[in-house]
């Protein structure tokens, strides 16, 4: 099997969705002779923030010289970022092999049971085999949906388990209250383990608090409110917390919780015998980067792109156009999934824009056509018009923008690696 190909089977896969539950990916790892128990696991759910807490920990981690995977989705910038050793992607030429032993793992299990392997099962199982091979010393996991029955939470190797900010999100599948969807979530806490989160409104906090001591897991509560910002510009921040300073090279009001996480994780690994100096930390958060979240692309005009794909993370990107661009003339570009809550987004962002261009995220059976978006956000903002393409939108931004203005791209993260590979070559 060549790369090529290994795509078009996992693009092939790909259709038959998603499915919550554990049952297909015990079995499928069985098969493959469960290489994720042979892996140390940094585990990480929540709603909004787990990449960039992922980002950061495990950046610090390598510059500690531990040997470093890390496995997230989705990806913005190419189909191999999911698959890191060390920050760096898995070669194309590596794929292949491991696509081939898991196809056929993957037929034998749905031969002996009535059970289907998702393409989201299939890419863990690639994962846990990579990161075997590679010998990492820490793998730092990102849960897709929810934790309880995500694939990811096959894993019993668990180490830390980590929870960034929990708000309303999937509600069709996690639950329609704070508190069940923090149960769900919570369902990555292993007995033993260690738990750091981010300080989370009373519901889920005392959901987490509460799962933590029926595993006897110690839980430690990151403060953000206990660092201070000592600068910052769309371009970054610095921050002072316990003493240090660390600059950020990420914009957005909500990073500084997601760095306080990622400090509060390292402390915890310190006191299990895996240190990290202060200059290392310092140096993992200056070197980080984390596309697509609140991301300068182009500084004349500033161009911005942003994941904000649900209700909280509309919140945050509305906060931060507050804090970095207010009185700022603002274009929109947006893109969304259909079962997302978008309206909500729309409600909660639309108000800031001058023009809004809608545009149909592409190859993606979820994406909501344009013409459909503009409808809906014309309700909000009558300053709208549908594209056709992506191009299309960035060319008509671009021409509608002066060098002050700011042009925002934002919705499913889906679309953010193309575009900014359009802007890149404007």
């Amino acid at each position: 099997m060549l790369y090529e190909e290994a795509r078009v089977y996992l693009d092939h896969v790909s259709k038959y969705g998603s499915v919550l539950g554990l049952d297909s990916i015990k079995s499928l790892l069985g098969e493959l002779g469960n290489p994720q128990k042979d892996l140390k696991f940094i585990h990480i759910a929540g709603t909004n923030g787990k990449g960039s807490i992922l980002a950061g920990l495990s950046g610090i981690l390598q510059q500690a010289g531990y040997r470093t995977g890390r496995y997230c989705s989705p990806t913005v910038m190419g189909y191999m970022e999911r698959f890191q050793v060390d920050g760096q992607w898995m070669a194309e030429d590596e794929l292949a092999p491991f696509v081939s032993q898991v196809k056929e793992a993957t037929e034998k299990v749905e031969e002996k049971t009535d059970l289907t392997v998702t393409v989201f099962e299939i890419e863990t199982a690639i994962a846990f085999l990579y990161f075997r091979e590679k010998q990492c010393d820490y793998v730092v996991l990102e849960a897709g949906m929810g934790g309880l029955l995500d694939a990811t939470n096959v894993i019993d190797t668990t180490v830390l388990s980590i929870f960034a900010s929990i708000s309303m999100d999937h509600m069709s599948f996690l639950g329609n209250t704070l508190a069940q969807i923090a149960e769900k979530k919570a369902g990555i806490i292993k007995d033993g383990c260690r738990v750091v989160t981010a300080r989370q409104k009373p519901e889920a906090m005392h959901v987490i608090e509460r799962i933590s001591r029926e595993h006897g897991a110690k839980c430690t509560i990151a403060d953000a409110s206990e660092a201070e910002v000592l600068k910052e510009s769309c371009l970054g921040q610095t921050i002072r917390y316990r003493g240090e300073e660390y600059e950020i090279p990420l914009a957005g009001v909500y990073q500084k919780e997601n760095a306080v996480v990622a400090l509060n994780a390292l402390k915890v690994l310190d006191e299990l015998g895996f240190p990290t100096a202060a200059e290392q930390k310092k140096e993992g958060l200056r070197t980080v980067n984390w596309n697509g979240r609140f991301t300068v692309i182009c500084k004349k005009p500033l161009f911005v792109v942003d994941g904000a794909h649900n209700p909280a993370a509309a919140d945050m990107m509305a906060a931060s156009i507050e804090h970095y661009f207010k009185g700022k003339r603002i274009i929109y570009i947006m893109g969304v999934f259909a079962d997302k809550d978008y309206r909500s987004v729309i409600q909660k962002t639309a108000h800031f824009a001058d023009r809004i261009l809608t545009i149909q995220t592409p190859d993606n059976i979820r994406a909501l056509p344009a013409g459909e978006l503009a409808k809906t956000v014309s309700e909000y903002n009558p300053n709208v018009q549908a594209m056709d393409t992506i191009k299309d939108a960035v060319e008509e931004a671009f021409s509608l923008a002066g060098e002050q203005d700011v042009i925002i791209a934002f919705g499913s993260l889906s679309f953010i690696g193309e575009m900014t590979d359009i802007v890149e070559n404007l």
